[in-house]
């Protein structure tokens, strides 16, 4: 290049670098920043063959989505219905899904492809639930239907997203590993629906699971059915609700156990024990000094050996004098073990009930109170005059009792080493701080109940406001008021469950049997207790 060239040779290298640069940044494409998060999933824009297909004779399908999709355990959520020996092969690509059919369709055959929630987005996984692709071999569809809603038996409430599916009578396999073919989800509402079914027989199954495999696993799963099988012809069947359960176990299981690092043994089981016993039976010598809580519904326990000097323990497990298992728990010559004792209360809200005693609920056994290591200050001054008992129900809590005032401000301390627990455990400083809630803020609900025939056994129960949870029961058979005095304001319900067997509890049902849990009725009126106020209110049970 010439001496009076207007550019040197490295001048228009670094100028072609930095042009290359400048091209290459403007051409990256980038996600934009911010935004409102993406909550919607795929959408169809188009499907090669159409879906509702007839006379179908395509090798493979290809459906076009808005957005960038990926498959989800297409292997447990999809399926084709009627089965096939080679089931079709699904792939993903960028915004296309191809389905290329293995085996060959059978003539005049309606075939439904259920892609359950195998469709999801790349970026945010939003998943396309329900997703069908419907076709038929030959001239026609087959077009009937069966719809319904799915609800919790004992609470009443719509369960969403539980499957619902269906098998032809002749080959009604839930209590096998084979998965439906024909199944859907409920919606927010708790309906479902089925769509594009032939004519035949079918048993109607509805599963709440844990493992979303499509298979009931009694353990884990809630299971609801109708024992007669449902007969498909020319009209669409509507209104086919079902009620879901937890079945009992048949056989008695340990379901977890363990060794725990503070050295007390756990034990959770798969049904409520009626009245349990446990015995160490290896070493023996252990057995009389240990101490055993069970859980209100008997189906948890933990136990505290006083004898820790043991490689291993075998311990039975009974109920109503007959043995159920024997589980044995090892542990290793140099385990150590932590130990804090700790308290919690039965206060609300740093308030006391004023129709409770004062509890306190420790985690360990304990052996001994030192009192004079105990003070109760009312309004920063300490008093006397209060005593601190054992409950006679549970070993792990304590009543605090007081001639307790109004409005004044108590403090509880329990002073390093005032409590001594099992293995000379001792306590760090325990400070409970409270007042004494007012009797204004309880209210009373008395309960005129009716019943449709003294000759039958009814529950009444007074459920919470998400009727999770019972606050009271009781057995009657006769028109008698019941009342609920000083409850704390709130919302309750009356539940009321039809006791056929007149064993005073809820029984579940059981698919094998074919037998529906026993029925529940909720009182019409919520019923709500105000505080410092007297309700009264009418409950006619109706006719089962």
């Amino acid at each position: 290049m010439p001496k009076n060239a207007k550019y040197s040779k490295n001048q228009i290298l670094y100028l072609g670098v930095f042009l290359t640069s400048l091209i290459l940044g403007c051409a990256t494409m980038r996600t934009p920043e911010g935004g409102p998060r993406d909550k919607t999933p795929p959408k169809v824009l188009k499907m090669e063959p159409k879906n509702l297909t007839t006379n179908f004779n395509a090798k493979k399908i290809v459906i076009e989505f808005d957005e960038y999709i990926k498959l989800n355990n297409e292997f447990k959520e999809f399926s084709i219905s009627p089965e096939q020996e080679k089931p079709p092969v699904l792939k993903a690509k960028l915004k296309h899904l191809e389905i290329t059919l293995q085996d060959s369709l059978e003539k005049n055959t309606t075939y439904t492809l259920n892609f359950g929630k195998a469709i999801t987005d790349v970026n945010e996984g939003n998943i396309l639930k329900n997703f069908t692709y419907v076709l038929s071999t030959g001239p026609t569809l087959d077009s009937l239907s069966i719809s319904g809603k799915v609800r919790n038996s004992l609470t009443g409430a719509p369960e969403i997203d539980a499957t619902v599916f269906i098998f032809p009578l002749e080959r009604d396999s839930l209590f096998g590993k084979k998965k439906p073919s024909i199944f859907t989800t409920t919606d927010s509402s708790g309906n479902y629906k089925l769509n594009n079914l032939k004519k035949g027989s079918y048993k109607i199954y509805a599963l709440k699971e844990k493992s979303g495999d499509r298979i009931y696993q009694q353990l884990n799963d809630e299971i609801g059915f109708i024992k007669t099988p449902l007969v498909l012809d020319k009209s669409n069947l509507d209104s086919v609700n079902l009620q879901i359960f937890k079945e009992l176990a048949v056989n008695f299981r340990v379901l977890d156990k363990k060794l725990n690092n503070d050295g007390s043994i756990s034990m959770v089981f798969n049904q409520q024990l009626k009245k349990p016993q446990l015995t160490v039976t290896e070493p023996a010598n252990i057995d009389l000094n240990k101490k055993v809580q069970f859980n209100k519904t008997n189906d948890s326990v933990k136990v505290w050996l006083t004898d820790m000097g043991f490689d291993s323990v075998k311990i039975a497990i009974k109920d109503e004098g007959k043995l159920l298992e024997t589980e044995r728990f090892t542990r290793g010559k140099r385990d150590t073990y932590t130990r804090n004792i700790q308290a919690t209360d039965n206060l609300e809200s740093n308030s006391l009930n004023p129709y409770k005693p004062f509890q306190l609920h420790f985690n360990l056994p304990i052996e001994n109170i030192d009192m004079s290591k105990v003070t109760l200050l009312e309004d920063s001054i300490p008093r006397k005059g209060f005593t601190l008992t054992k409950d006679s129900t549970n070993i792990l809590s304590y009543n605090v009792a007081y001639k307790w005032q109004k409005k004044e401000e108590y403090i509880l301390v329990l002073a390093e080493g005032a409590i001594t627990g099992i293995f000379n455990t001792k306590n760090k400083e325990i400070r409970k701080t409270f007042k004494l809630g007012s009797s204004d803020d309880y209210g009373t609900l008395t309960l005129k109940v009716e019943v449709p025939d003294t000759a039958k056994n009814y529950i009444l129960q007074l459920v919470n406001e998400k009727k999770d949870q019972v606050i009271y029961s009781e057995s009657i058979n006769k028109n008698k008021s019941v009342i609920f005095s000083k409850y704390r304001q709130g919302i309750y319900y009356a539940r009321i469950v039809y006791d056929t067997n007149k064993n005073g509890i809820w029984d579940t049902g059981d698919v094998a049997k074919g037998l529906q849990p026993e029925k529940i009725w909720y009182g019409p009126k919520e019923l709500s207790i105000r505080a410092n106020f007297d309700r009264n209110e009418v409950l006619t049970i109706p006719k089962e």
